[in-house]
């Protein structure tokens, strides 16, 4: 098996255990909680989780949380200091929604972004339009406001 070969199925097992967590948590009626808890841990600590994964600048945090875990396939598109993002695969979405668990999308993915994003820059509103679990893609907008 080539390194290739070895990140792929280290990230499919990743996305397989952060599944098999909410379908748990799910399971045993902490899930909303947990997710809640975690958000506001998220907000606290994004500035340090985006320095740990060496991201400076907004977009960035798509961009190398893609390339590092391997789940979604975002793209980042700019208007100046705004940014769209959108992925149309999630293997994490994937796996959840085969598990008939609730929804990973904010614990796992999109408030450690925003997170991250607001540790950069407090100035940017995180807008969600659509994600994979109930649409056809993720959509972020992120709007730099003064």
């Amino acid at each position: 098996m080539d390194l290739e070969q070895k990140v792929k199925l280290l990230q499919t097992i990743y996305a397989g255990a952060l599944a098999d967590s909410v379908f748990r948590m799910g399971n045993e009626g902490i899930f909303e909680k947990v997710t809640s808890e975690k958000k506001e841990e998220q907000i606290k600590t994004g500035k340090y989780r985006a320095a740990q994964f060496g991201i400076e600048k907004p977009d960035e945090v798509f961009l190398k949380l893609s390339e590092l875990f391997g789940c979604a396939n975002w793209a980042v598109e700019s208007d100046n200091e705004d940014f769209k993002a959108e992925a149309t695969k999630c293997m994490l979405c994937a796996i959840t929604k085969k598990m008939g668990a609730q929804s990973p999308c904010n614990i796992f993915c999109l408030d450690p972004m925003e997170g991250m994003i607001k540790g950069i820059d407090p100035n940017y509103r995180f807008d969600v339009t659509e994600t994979l679990w109930s649409g056809q893609k993720c959509e972020v907008n992120l709007i730099k406001e003064a």
